[in-house]
C-alpha cells in the first residue's frame, strides 16, 4: 500500500508539473498584453514599469523559473487586474462557494444516478426502465447551460419556487446543483444499469438466491457492490467535469465562486489568476483521482496494492 501511494504521489507531482508548464507557455503564446484594454495599450513608460513589477520584461524561461519558485512557497502571486488583491485570497473567498455547489451536485448525481440505474435494471424492459434511459439520453445530450436556462425559466420566473440567481441560502444552491448534476446523473444511471444487468446474471447471484437470501440482501450486498466499481472509477472524471463545468453555471447564476475569478482573469488576461486557478483545480482534481484509486481497492478486496501494478 505504501509503495502504491508513493508511486501515485510521484505520478501526481509529474502530472501537475506538466499541466503547469503547458498552461504557462500556452498562455504566454497568446498575442496581447494584460495591460491592453479594448485593443489600446498604456503609456509606454507606465507599461514598462508594470512589466518590470510583474517580471514580464524578463525572458520567458526566467519568468517560468520565478513562477515555479513562487509556487513552491504556495504563493500564487498578485492579481494583475487588481493589484490590491492576491490569487490566494481570491481562492480563499471563491473556493468554499464552488466546493459547496460541487459537493451537492456530486452527491445528488451519485445517489440519483445509482438509484435510477438499479431500479431500471431490476425492472428491465418495463416502463421505469424506459423512463430512466430517456432521462439518461436527454442528460447526456443537453448541455448544462441549457438545463440551467430551463430551470431559471420555469422554477424561478414562471413558478417562482426558487430565487433566480446570486448566493446566500440553500435555496440558491438547488438550481445550479441540479444543472450541474443532470449530465452526471445520466452517465451514472446508464453505467449502473448496464453493470447491474450483467452482475445479476452471474453464478454467485444464483447461489445467493438458492441460499434463500432476501432480494434486498442480494441486490445491495452482492450485486450493487460489484456493479458500482466502474462508477467509482468514473468519479474522478465526473468530479473534474462538475468542477470545471461550474465555471459556466456560476456565471449564469451570478455565484461568487471560483468561476467568477477565472472568467474575469481570462477577460483581463490576468496571468496570475489564470495560472493560479488552473494550478489549484489541477492539484485538487489529481488528488481526487488518487482518492478514487484508493477507494477502488477498499470497495473491492480482491484488488491488492503491491509490486509494480495492482493485481486483481
Amino acid at each position: 500500500m505504501l509503495s502504491f501511494v508513493f508511486r501515485r504521489f510521484i505520478s501526481m507531482v509529474v502530472t501537475l508539473w506538466l499541466i503547469i508548464t503547458l498552461t504557462f507557455f500556452l498562455m504566454h503564446a497568446v498575442p496581447g498584453s494584460p495591460f491592453e484594454k479594448d485593443g489600446k495599450g498604456l503609456n509606454e513608460a507606465v507599461a514598462a514599469n508594470l512589466n518590470a513589477y510583474y517580471n514580464l520584461d524578463k525572458p520567458l524561461l526566467v519568468q517560468y523559473g520565478l513562477y515555479l519558485k513562487q509556487l513552491v512557497q504556495f504563493d500564487l502571486g498578485p492579481s494583475i487586474a487588481n493589484s490590491s488583491d492576491t490569487v490566494n485570497k481570491m481562492i480563499a473567498r471563491g473556493f468554499p462557494v464552488s466546493f459547496q455547489l460541487g459537493i451537492v451536485a456530486i452527491l445528488f448525481a451519485v445517489v440519483t444516478g445509482i438509484a435510477l440505474g438499479v431500479v431500471a435494471a431490476l425492472r428491465h424492459n418495463r416502463l421505469i426502465d424506459y423512463f430512466a434511459m430517456v432521462v439518461a439520453v436527454i442528460g447526456i445530450s443537453v448541455p448544462s447551460f441549457v438545463v440551467a436556462s430551463l430551470l431559471i425559466k420555469y422554477l424561478a420566473v414562471e413558478w417562482k419556487l426558487l430565487p433566480t440567481a446570486t448566493w446566500g441560502t440553500w435555496a440558491h444552491v438547488i438550481m445550479p446543483a441540479l444543472a450541474l448534476a443532470f449530465s452526471p446523473i445520466a452517465i451514472i444511471a446508464r453505467l449502473t444499469r448496464t453493470n447491474m444487468l450483467e452482475v445479476l446474471t452471474q453464478d454467485f447471484i444464483e447461489t445467493a438466491r438458492a441460499k434463500g437470501l432476501s432480494p434486498a440482501t442480494i441486490v445491495f450486498k452482492h450485486a450493487l457492490r460489484n456493479a458500482i466499481l466502474p462508477v467509482v472509477t468514473l468519479l474522478g472524471t465526473l468530479i473534474a467535469n462538475v468542477l470545471t463545468g461550474s465555471f459556466v453555471i456560476e456565471k449564469i447564476f451570478a455565484i461568487p465562486g471560483m468561476g467568477k475569478y477565472f472568467v474575469a482573469g481570462i477577460n483581463n488576461r490576468d496571468y496570475s489568476v489564470i495560472m493560479g486557478t488552473t494550478v489549484f483545480y489541477s492539484a485538487l482534481l489529481i488528488f481526487m483521482i488518487f482518492v478514487v484509486d484508493v477507494l477502488y481497492g477498499i470497495i473491492d478486496p480482491r484488488i491488492k496494492f503491491h509490486g509494480k501494478e495492482s493485481q486483481g
